[in-house]
C-alpha cells in the first residue's frame, strides 16, 4: 500500500481518463459528480480507491490537503 502522502499528491496530478470530466484531476472533479460516482459504484482497481479517497475529502472539507502537491504546469 502507498504512503498516504503518495496517494494525496496522485490526486493532484491524475486526470479523469473518460466521461464528462474526462482530463480534469481527480481532486478538481465536482462534488455531485464524486458524490454520484459513490452512489453508483466506483470503478474497480487504483481509479476506485482514488475516487474513493477524492469522496472522503470532499465530504470532510479536507480538499485543501492537496493544494500544497499541485505541480505548476
Amino acid at each position: 500500500m502507498n504512503q498516504p502522502n503518495n496517494e494525496l499528491q496522485l490526486l493532484a496530478t491524475t486526470q479523469m481518463p473518460f466521461g464528462k470530466h474526462k482530463g480534469v484531476l481527480l481532486i478538481d472533479l465536482p462534488e455531485s459528480y464524486v458524490v454520484w460516482f459513490h452512489t453508483q459504484g466506483l470503478p474497480e482497481g487504483k481509479l476506485g480507491e482514488l475516487l474513493g479517497l477524492v469522496y472522503e475529502l470532499k465530504l470532510n472539507g479536507l480538499e485543501h490537503l492537496v493544494n500544497p502537491l499541485r505541480t505548476n504546469s
